[in-house]
């Protein structure tokens, strides 16, 4: 927005300013100047030629004269009584005429050789001003200033419309309707904001309706079995054999508990958004503390748990969810890795690159795209010791795109595993 307000003011300030010294151009060149009082200049330097010829003590009375015989306001001044700066004094001096305006009108001061530093004073009249001319001025100066807005605000009001109508494609059910964003528009953050809302919307749309029907579908079974447990415990006489069956339906009962906890964890996330609490920390404190963190998770495993990271490296980031995305893929890396699991940070311009790479047996590059996708699970998944629902490298995937980054899966160079990349900025977007 802020280059829409540039460029509102910037036009304002031009067409004002360049229609202003158009028109005062055009009005001075319409204006009344000394050639519009010629004839009054010439009689009188006629009236100071004669005046002059005169004897000194008889000179204002002669012009007195004068200005009746001649119907004109003409008046003998003394130099001494001429209260101007030096420089119209110099004026008059050179040119022998000087004319002056006041509130009354305009006025000549006349002089010659012989008369100086005496001067003739003639009222001139005030010409009236041309009405029309100013009120066309005006309507001119408007229509310009009307003219440069126009010119600036039309490509404007048809970014406008682009957007109404991508509104409207969206609302009306159209979740592919974007705005092609032109380099040269106004409102380029307007458009950009637009389209990120509108693939926020259909993301969140597209993860509720695969979380309801995963949630559909993976529901059935412990409750198909808690049926197939009543029912059987109703049926059987042996309480030892009810008593069974009963501690077989509270572990159904127990994993529907937990899958619905996972569920409504990961529904709920969205919502914590806006809570991002950015913080800055050594990449390499930061790490060795994760690991320490599942350090028993690896113990029990039997794996081992390295890290490589550049001590000059700083993280910038919300601590507390960069640390819940990394553990979900060590955690993740834990279920799969045969021996060894390596942590890299290293930084790139200005990205931050996050490896897990695991020696494991990998992930199929066809599903490379699918893996941070909610509920995905590879069919040669095996979890050692819990149960999973998908979500974790789902968790991943979120946490990263509230820092604005990308989460990746590709095939370690080191290890041979699985190789999850987390790529953040190396400071936050204001926009988070």
């Amino acid at each position: 927005m802020k280059k829409l307000y540039l460029y509102l003011l910037t036009s304002a300030l031009v067409s004002i300013v360049v229609l202003g010294w158009l028109i005062d151009t055009l009005n001075q060149q319409t204006a009344p100047t000394e050639d519009s009082f010629g004839w009054q200049s010439t009689l009188t330097g006629g009236f100071a030629l004669q005046i002059a010829r005169q004897p000194e003590h008889q000179r204002a009375s002669f012009a007195k004269r004068l200005s009746a015989d001649f119907d004109v306001t003409l008046t003998y001044k003394q130099g001494d009584t001429l209260a101007l700066p030096h420089e119209l004094k110099q004026q008059m001096a050179l040119k022998k005429e000087l004319v002056l305006e006041d509130e009354l009108g305009f006025y000549l001061l006349k002089t010659h050789d012989n008369l100086l530093p005496d001067y003739l004073e003639l009222r001139l009249q005030k010409p009236e001003p041309e009405q029309s001319n100013d009120v066309l001025l005006t309507l001119l100066f408007y229509a310009g200033v009307c003219g440069f807005m126009w010119f600036i605000l039309s490509p404007l009001a048809k970014r406008l419309s682009v957007l109404t109508e991508a509104a409207k494609q969206f609302a009306s059910g159209d979740l592919s309707a974007r705005i092609k964003v032109n380099h040269f528009t106004y409102i380029k953050d307007v458009e950009l904001t637009f389209n990120r809302m509108a693939n926020q919307i259909d993301k969140l749309l597209a993860e509720n309706k695969l979380m309801a029907s995963s949630l559909s579908h993976d529901i059935r079974t412990p409750v198909a079995c808690l049926r197939f447990g009543l029912d059987a415990a109703i049926e059987e006489p042996d309480l030892n054999q009810v008593r069974s069956i009963l501690v077989r339906m509270e572990n159904d009962l127990d994993q529907m508990e937990d899958m619905l906890a996972s569920y409504l964890s990961f529904a709920t996330l969205e919502q914590k958004a806006h809570l991002l609490t950015f913080e800055s920390t050594q990449a390499q404190t930061y790490i060795a503390a994760l690991i320490d963190q599942i350090q028993p998770k690896l113990t029990k495993a039997d794996l081992i748990g390295s890290y490589d990271v550049d001590p000059q490296v700083y993280l910038y980031a919300d601590l507390h969810w960069l640390a819940r995305a990394i553990t979900n893929l060590l955690s993740n890396a834990c279920e799969f890795a045969s021996r060894n699991i390596l942590v890299r940070v290293q930084q790139h311009e200005q990205l931050i690159l996050i490896d897990v790479e695991d020696d494991g047996p990998g992930i199929a590059p066809n599903n490379w795209h699918k893996v941070f996708s909610p509920f995905f699970q590879e069919q040669n998944h095996r979890n050692r010791d819990e149960k999973g629902y998908g979500l974790g490298l789902a968790i991943v995937a979120k946490v990263v795109d509230w820092h604005h980054g990308k989460a990746s899966v590709s095939q370690s160079e080191t290890l041979g595993g699985a190789k999850f990349t987390l790529s953040i900025n190396c400071k936050p977007n204001k926009a988070v």
